[in-house]
């Protein structure tokens, strides 16, 4: 159990249930943060029981009474029904908060008890990771907020993410990526072609089922996740099978096979991140050195995150250098489990953004952020 001081002035004691791939979970307590270890995915019984087992042991020795809850927005997580769980237990409030948004501030927190600054004005946050429940009812992973404190009163705003793609099959595209790969290649190529591509992984008759089902729309949900796109990245270039072995073994393949990336602009519309011409750029030069362009691909998601923040430099006060004329970013931060990945990390620290350093950057460190949001809006 990690400690932290904390000089926010709140008298409510809150229990923090983080998200479930990396659970852990945090308790805010007489101005001081306990912060848990990572117990792993609690989808795991053994690592449930676990976890259980290290909060329960806390209340008890500790005699603590939690006033609120907080937990993820996904409704089917297991930390969310052991929030609703404990709610009517200690007739506590349960408040749910969305995943991407915690995630953005484990990195404001985190900065904000280095500073001992906890006045949130404006800032603007970037949160990039595999899945998260969206508030939309989507499937999130590429997200750009604009975060300011209006009347008294924390406003979150999401004004920024990445192009929607299909989830063929839902989940188990998260487990396939040639799922992923044939949703994406079917919005500009031919069936036949896109076959081509992934008629290794799957026969005639097992691919024929999936496009049907692309074009019947069934079973298929939006995402705009960063994971995702690498991870279909990942294989179109050889570099994974169409499986993962463990969580981020896709994506750790595509880095690790990096070198020096070709230049391409990104495009961005809307402030939306489009991520189809990517595989277009791919595909047309397929003939070209695969580690090459993987690291592309990579600054691709780096350098149209950046273009999309650097549109709103301005929404939060952002000083302009005078001799480069560019916004300085001393209120933007990057967070989720794409934050380790280390090209796009140095990329957007290059720019002066703020990654965590002690607090874990994925889901691991969900459960910190939960308690700092609820901290930071001067409403609560």
């Amino acid at each position: 159990m990690h400690l932290f001081g904390c000089e926010i002035k709140n008298h409510k004691n809150i229990l923090a249930l983080g998200a479930e791939s990396n659970g852990n979970f945090s308790i805010f307590w007489n101005n001081i943060i306990y912060f848990s270890e990572d117990f792993g995915d609690l989808q795991d019984k053994s690592n449930f029981k676990k976890y259980k087992k290290e909060l329960s042991d806390f209340i008890k020795k500790n005699k603590f009474k939690p006033d609120i809850i907080l937990s993820d927005l996904h409704p089917n997580y297991i930390a969310t029904y052991f929030a609703e769980k404990l709610a009517k237990k200690y007739k506590a409030e349960h408040i749910q908060v969305q995943h991407h948004i915690a995630h953005i501030f484990s990195a404001i927190g985190e900065k904000s008890l280095e500073t001992k600054s906890y006045k949130l004005k404006a800032a603007i946050g970037i949160a990039c990771d595999g899945t998260g429940y969206g508030l939309d009812g989507k499937i999130w992973g590429g997200e750009i907020f604009r975060i300011r404190t209006t009347n008294n009163k924390l406003q979150t705003d999401r004004i920024g993410y990445l192009e929607n793609q299909i989830l063929l099959g839902g989940e188990l595209a998260i487990q396939e990526p040639a799922r992923m790969l044939i949703s994406i290649l079917s919005r500009f190529l031919t069936k036949k072609e896109v076959h081509a591509h992934v008629k290794k992984y799957y026969s005639k008759q097992e691919f024929e089922i999936l496009y049907n089902q692309l074009q019947q729309n069934f079973n298929c949900l939006e995402t705009s996740s960063t994971g995702r796109i690498l991870d279909a990245v990942s294989l179109l270039l050889g570099f994974c099978e169409n499986k993962r072995n463990y969580k981020h073994e896709t994506i750790d393949l595509l880095e690790k096979n990096s070198t020096k990336p070709y230049t391409i602009k990104p495009v961005v519309k809307n402030n939306i991140l489009m991520t189809t011409p990517l595989f277009e750029y791919l595909i047309k030069n397929s003939d070209k050195d695969k580690n090459r362009l993987a690291a592309t691909a990579q600054l691709y998601i780096a350098k149209g995150l950046w273009t999309i923040t650097e549109n709103h430099c301005k929404d939060i006060g952002c000083p302009t250098s005078k001799k480069s004329k560019r916004h300085l970013m001393s209120n933007v931060f990057f967070a989720g489990g794409i934050a380790n990945n280390k090209i796009i990390s140095k990329y957007l620290e290059s720019k002066g953004v703020y990654t965590n350093k002690k607090i874990p950057r994925g889901d691991a460190g969900i459960s910190f952020g939960q308690i700092l949001y609820h901290l930071a809006n001067p409403w609560n």
